[in-house]
Parts: C-alpha cells; structure tokens; sequence
C-alpha cells in the first residue's frame, strides 16, 4: 500500500491571520509596523491594484524592515517568535488534523510564502516538514529580498514535485484558503478549500 501526504498551507490556512506582519510586530514592535506600513502604503496599493507583482511588494515591506538585519540575529528572534507568539495564532482544528494524519502515519508537509526562517522552527516542534519561500543572504545579513520565486500558486506545485516523488504517494491531501493555493489543491487526491 502506497504512503499518503497531506500538504498544508501555513498563513490563514493553519493560522487565524498572516504571520509576515506578526513577525515585524514581535521583531520590530507594534510602532515601528504601523509607521512602515504607512510609509510603505503606495507601494502596497499598488500591489493590490496589479501595477506591482506580490513579489515584489512583498520584497519592499522585507528590506525595509529586516535589510542589513545579521542572519543570526534574524533566525534567533524567529525561533523565538515560534516558541513564544505562533502557537496562539494557530488553529485548533488545523493542529487537529495535522496530529490526524501524523497518527496515520501519514508525512505532512507545509508550503507556504512565508519565510522558512519563521515558519520551520515551529513545523520542527510539531514533526512536520516544510517548504518556504526563501530569503536572500549576502555576507551573514538579510538583503530583503526573496531568493529565487516567492512560494506561492504555481511556485508551490513546483517546489513540491521538486522535493517529492508524488507517483510514490497513494491518496494525497492539500488545504488551503486562497486562490495562491488553488494549483496545490489541483494536484491532490483530496483538496479542501477553506475547510477541515
């Protein structure tokens, strides 16, 4: 009998809200986000509006609030940002139905456009894998910028045929709750849209 794999969206998905704004709230304090949103908000419009890609607003809000930010530093308030702030963000069915499928013994895997670096600690804790839109690293210091492709619609599907053999899965499960999931939920045996 063939192993299943459940693929789970992590931002909205298994949490209640966003964790890129959660994160620069516990890194950077509640002040400095809402006066980098505001000085970030023509270009956040302009993402909303199609005039910019969601890659690149996204590489604008990161270099303003983590350029030139050391790595170290960065991944040690994220591991603590797992520790102590994440788990009241997530979803009491979705660590349900994570623990379901662990009991089964079936893998489970996050993809997700967040960063690794704050979201992989956690998944650590929980015993799953992950797969994250990756950060750009120059000489130790964040630069702000995504390296490679944001981990979001096409780019997830990718990034797991990249990293799994899926002819080798029998059923295969993927959640999500936003059109960017929607490629994922196609490649599965069981897609569940918005729902547990």
């Amino acid at each position: 009998m063939k192993p299943a794999i459940a693929f789970f969206d992590f931002d909205g998905t298994i949490t209640t809200r966003d964790t890129l704004f959660e994160i620069i709230r516990f890194q950077k304090g509640e002040g400095a986000l809402y006066t980098g949103l505001a000085l970030l908000s023509p270009a956040l419009v302009m993402m909303k509006l199609g005039l910019i890609s969601k890659q690149r607003g996204k590489d604008l809000v990161l270099q303003y609030f983590f350029r030139n930010t050391p790595i170290d530093e960065f991944r040690d308030k994220c591991a603590a940002f797992c520790r102590d702030r994440l788990p009241g963000l997530i979803r009491e069915n979705a660590l349900k139905e994570i623990n379901q499928h662990l009991s089964k013994g079936h893998r489970v895997v996050v993809v997700t456009a967040s960063a690794q670096e704050w979201v992989k600690p956690w998944c650590d804790c929980v015993g799953i894998e992950c797969i994250g839109t990756q950060l750009e690293i120059r000489n130790a210091r964040v630069t702000g910028r995504i390296h490679g492709v944001n981990c979001n619609g096409e780019e997830k599907v990718r990034r797991i045929r990249q990293q799994y053999d899926l002819p080798v899965f029998g059923d295969i499960y993927a959640y999500g709750d936003t059109n960017g999931d929607k490629p994922m939920l196609q490649i599965a045996t069981f897609g569940f849209f918005r729902k547990f």
